[in-house]
């Protein structure tokens, strides 16, 4: 039998990622700084789950703001208004972020910050994508693959967490009339395949895809998306361990859906 966690609190045992970020959008500490804060939660977190016996411990599940913005930049959905944020070559990719998140006015611009909603019944709240026609998406920001290495080399190998397709598009909204979100489908999931790949290429033994939209309604069209995805991972990482989770509800209409894709185990 192995012991498995979802995800670990990423707020630090003394709340240091609140203290480090609000001090970095004052002005008050550097990038670097910023970014070793959340690397020591980050080894802080592997270790102590290591320590307790943790047989599949999570990466991927920290996050500087919220982890369906940190998905939104690995796929490249970033909305056309923060391209002038990423030419200014003075700005990071972790300055993009926050601009998605809490607008940008610097450089003579005033963007917009992207909506916010509610995270399914919880009182966190997420970043919710955007997405227009025909969308193209590819890979953007590789912080998936950058923390497994970093788990890696501190001599723990992790689970990389990532929130499902099918899900990712479901928690979006469209910009424009025409389509449905979940249309789009079939351009996302190449990046998903490219990340797997390149996960593969590192020896990740468990992947863990979050799919709570499992636990609500879904439409015939949802239905075969989860199909469609799950059984072309399936197809192209035939040895690749694949953990399907779901939480905050039961399964209930769905369960023949879920216990019917060709995942490796189940979590609801």
């Amino acid at each position: 039998m192995l012991t498995n966690n979802l995800g670990y609190p990423r707020i630090g045992s003394n709340r240091e990622l609140k203290k480090a970020c609000e001090q970095y959008w004052s002005g008050k500490t550097t990038i670097q700084n910023l970014v070793q804060v959340g690397r020591n939660i980050r080894q802080q977190n592997w270790e102590l789950q290591k320590q307790a016996g943790i047989d599949l411990v999570p990466s991927n599940d920290f996050s500087f703001y919220d982890q369906v913005l940190d998905l939104s930049l690995t796929v490249g959905a970033i909305p056309k208004r923060y391209h002038e944020v990423i030419l200014n070559k003075g700005n990071s990719e972790l300055d993009l972020y926050f601009a998605m998140a809490r607008g940008y006015q610097k450089d003579n611009l005033d963007i917009t910050a992207m909506e916010m909603t509610k995270w399914f019944d919880t009182n966190y709240h997420y970043i919710v994508p955007e997405f227009v026609k025909d969308q193209q998406f590819k890979l953007f920001s590789t912080k998936i693959l950058d923390e497994y290495n970093e788990s890696k080399r501190l001599g723990i190998k992790t689970k990389p967490v990532i929130i499902g397709p099918v899900t990712y598009l479901l928690l979006g909204k469209e910009k424009e009339a025409g389509f449905e979100r979940i249309d789009l489908i079939k351009n996302l999931l190449p990046v998903y395949i490219d990340i797997l790949k390149k996960l593969e290429e590192q020896h990740v033994e468990w992947v863990q895809f979050d799919e709570p939209f499992l636990s609500l309604d879904l439409t015939d069209k949802d239905k075969a998306a989860y199909k469609y995805v799950y059984a072309e991972i399936k197809k192209q990482f035939p040895n690749l361990k694949t953990l399907l989770t779901t939480y905050f509800e039961a399964l209930k209409d769905n369960k023949e859906l879920a216990t019917s894709l060709p995942s490796y185990c189940i979590a609801y």
